[in-house]
């Protein structure tokens, strides 16, 4: 990807979680109704909880995507350039791809807890 790419990519990230978290006034003539009795707020401590969860369980599935994507297009040039080694290299991304998945898995659990602890 291009340093320009990267900048308009980053960038419209960036003006997302600018539209997401802006505060925008309700279209009521009164104020928000909260059930518990409390003072409704724009996000509380178990929103932002939950926020964070699925936010960060997003964020692992990408990188675990991103990885195991790397590691495929990596072998498969490396078993063009040298067919003769082609299964040794085709068991070393299995074994690699199975451990980024761990990983991957961990984190979303460690996620979810987060969003249903909150």
């Amino acid at each position: 990807m291009s340093k320009r790419a990267s900048k308009i990519s980053l960038m419209m990230i960036l003006f997302g979680f600018v539209l997401m978290f802006a505060s925008v006034a309700p279209a009521q003539a009164q104020a928000p109704i909260d059930p518990t009795g409390r003072d409704a707020s724009f996000l509380t401590a178990a929103g932002a909880g939950r926020l964070g969860g699925a936010i960060g369980a997003g964020l692992v599935i990408m990188g675990g995507a991103a990885g195991i994507g790397r590691i495929g297009g990596s072998a498969v040039e490396s078993m063009a350039r040298q067919p003769e080694v082609a299964g040794s290299i085709n068991t070393a991304m299995i074994i690699t791809a199975a451990l980024i998945e761990g990983a991957t898995l961990f984190g979303i659990i460690v996620c979810m807890l987060a969003v249903t602890r909150a």
